[in-house]
């Protein structure tokens, strides 16, 4: 390649004039500064004469004109200089070699130079622009979020944001660009920052995978059969005001205590889609803000005891002897009469029968349980309700009809699990290790009951009969909340093919649902946990001054636990170490970090 003194060459990317002639050539650069480069270093795109590079000015020119007139052929950059500018002068040269360059309409070397259809052109440079346009919207989305704010053409990259905070992504270009952690806690916090979510937005269940529509299965007709006439004796459905699957109920015959389950396995069958999909859920999920039933909402609507004025119920009868163990246990599909109350309005009437029989019921049933080992924990606890974004905590008081209609639950899950143990059926039995070495089995102090519930084993389920010792009964299963949990429809199915002469399940079949439901169950158990987490500190979030006490219930150094009663709350609170465990100290609310879950409190 011959190259004259005082040409025009390219030198990385840019123009350079060849000052100097030599083994090696010196060039001046635009900035001014000088330079001795190899001969192949450079690339000539005019003989000159070129005295200085600020001669080079943009002629106008016909671009287009030219690409048509060549439309897809090949030239050299003096004859498209030529084309477009009407002369190869340097300023030709080197305005032509910068569209070569830009790749538009031509590409290629100054020797061959390929000229693209027109057609191909419009289609790249609607391509070009709208990176551009996706780079101005990056570059103004960055800017805006780095100034804690965002807007409504930031849709693309909130919902990236979101895609990490529901658990649903791991990695984001977003969160990495604002030197944010690629984790949902990081992302969940971003979104606060920008105002693109509050305290409203409860990230745990879909974060966990729960599933959060109610199930859309078919039902099938319920079956003509016989049942049992229990509509003579009054029953009583106790609940919470407001509550919308109401599944048991008690009665009363004299001193005989029958406790009435709504029949599910009426429209959910062993292997039936209502089956299949409650197994999947393990638990009907229940929020602060919504609850997803285990089972169709139509089978709520077809079997809550009280929601028709007669119910198909499986019933359990039972009476308690005189140290309050159950005997005479009857089990039978019935036809019962339910009226609704709440546990108010029955707290109002423990004086009148039939609830002050049952109430006896119960607590001789309690104290032979308390005879058996049996622990009891009585923390605070409160309900949390959510509406219209709002967060309300209510306490909720101790009520000896709440205790009424416990211990009757317990009596119907070891009446059902001793008929199951001597007609030798397979069964989901419920368990607990017996707690060995625990002084005191009925605390009194919040923090006596604190540590006595963190030694406490885990409950399990199994198709072998075992002790439940939290419980203190010799044998127990969970029965009476068929339209909530999945394992007390497995033990209605078993029941119920015993008393209609129909197929068993087999224990290898039992285990298996045990195993499927019981990981289900986990999931809806700790989306249930973490979203009373996240909206009590919503609440709080809500009432930024709020003051209370709480109770210390662990000391560990320099911060210990303190139960706060009113919120059902634990926090780690900075303590003196003079102060003692039980301690009942003023709090008041410092901070609030939703992401973490963690609420800040000083004493004082």
């Amino acid at each position: 390649m011959n190259i004259p003194q005082n040409s025009l060459v390219l030198y990385k990317n840019g123009p350079a004039r060849v000052a100097e002639l030599g083994d090696k050539l010196d060039i001046e650069l635009e900035d001014g500064r000088s330079l001795r480069v190899r001969l192949k270093d450079v690339l000539l795109l005019h003989p000159g004469p070129v005295r200085n590079l600020s001669e080079l000015t943009m002629p106008a020119g016909e671009v287009e004109a030219a690409c048509e007139l060549l439309d897809g052929g090949q030239t050299t950059l003096p004859e498209l200089a030529e084309l477009i500018y009407g002369a190869y002068t340097p300023s030709a040269a080197w305005s032509t070699w910068r569209l070569v360059d830009e790749g538009l309409y031509f590409q290629g070397t100054p020797e061959a130079i390929n000229v693209r259809p027109l057609a191909e052109v419009e289609q790249e440079r609607a391509i070009r622009e709208a990176k551009a346009a996706e780079r101005e919207a990056w570059n103004g989305f960055l800017q805006r979020a780095r100034a804690g704010r965002c807007s409504s053409e930031d849709a693309a990259y909130l919902q990236e944001i979101e895609e990490v905070a529901w658990g649903q992504r791991e990695q984001s270009r977003v969160l990495q660009a604002l030197d944010c952690q690629q984790h949902p806690g990081s992302a969940h916090a971003l979104l606060l920052r920008l105002n693109h979510w509050s305290e409203s937005i409860n990230p745990w269940p879909r974060r966990i995978g729960a599933i959060l529509e109610p199930p859309a299965i078919p039902l099938p007709d319920p079956p003509h059969e016989s049942r049992l006439d229990l509509t003579g004796l009054p029953a009583f459905a106790i609940d919470d005001e407001g509550n919308r699957d109401p599944d048991d109920a008690l009665s009363l015959d004299g001193d005989r205590l029958w406790v009435h389950v709504a029949d599910a396995t009426v429209l959910a069958p062993p292997g039936s889609p209502a089956d299949e999909e409650a197994r999947a859920r393990g638990a009907t999920l229940y929020l602060p803000e919504m609850t997803i039933p285990m089972l169709p909402t139509a089978a709520i609507e077809q079997l809550g005891l009280g929601l028709a004025e007669i119910s198909p119920a499986l019933s359990f009868g039972l009476n308690l002897d005189a140290e309050g163990k159950v005997t005479d246990v009857e089990i039978a599909p019935t036809w019962v009469r339910v009226q609704r109350v709440s546990y108010q309005e029955v707290e109002q009437r423990l004086d009148e029968e039939p609830f002050r029989t049952l109430h006896e019921l119960a607590q001789r049933h309690r104290h032979r349980r308390q005879a058996n080992g049996a622990i009891f924990i009585d923390l605070p606890e409160v309900k949390i309700t959510v509406s219209d974004g709002r967060v309300r905590v209510e306490p909720l008081t101790r009520l000896r009809s709440r205790l009424l209609v416990a211990e009757a639950m317990l009596m119907a899950g070891e009446a059902a699990a001793r008929f199951a143990l001597e007609r030798e059926l397979p069964f989901p039995f419920t368990t607990q290790d017996i707690v060995a070495n625990v002084a005191e089995r009925e605390p009194s102090s919040l923090a006596a009951m604190h540590t006595l519930r963190r030694s406490l084993r885990p409950r399990q389920y199994s198709s072998q009969p075992s002790p439940h010792g939290g419980l203190g009964l010799e044998v127990y299963a969970q029965v009476t909340s068929p339209l909530r949990r999945y394992l007390d429809l497995v033990a209605h199915q078993q029941l119920r093919a015993f008393l209609r002469d129909g197929e068993l399940l087999d224990a290898q079949a039992i285990v298996a649902r045990v195993g499927a439901a019981e990981l289900a169950a986990q999931g809806v158990r700790r989306a249930e946990r973490l979203s009373r987490e996240h909206w009590t500190l919503a609440y709080l979030q809500q009432h930024p001054g709020w003051k209370g006490e709480g109770v210390l219930v662990e000391k560990r150094a320099p911060r210990g636990s303190v139960l706060i009663p009113p919120l059902a709350l634990e926090a780690r609170v900075k303590v003196s170490e003079n102060v003692a465990p039980d301690s009942v100290l003023p709090l008041r609310l410092t901070g609030v970090d939703l992401p973490a879950r963690e609420a800040y409190f000083r004493v004082g």
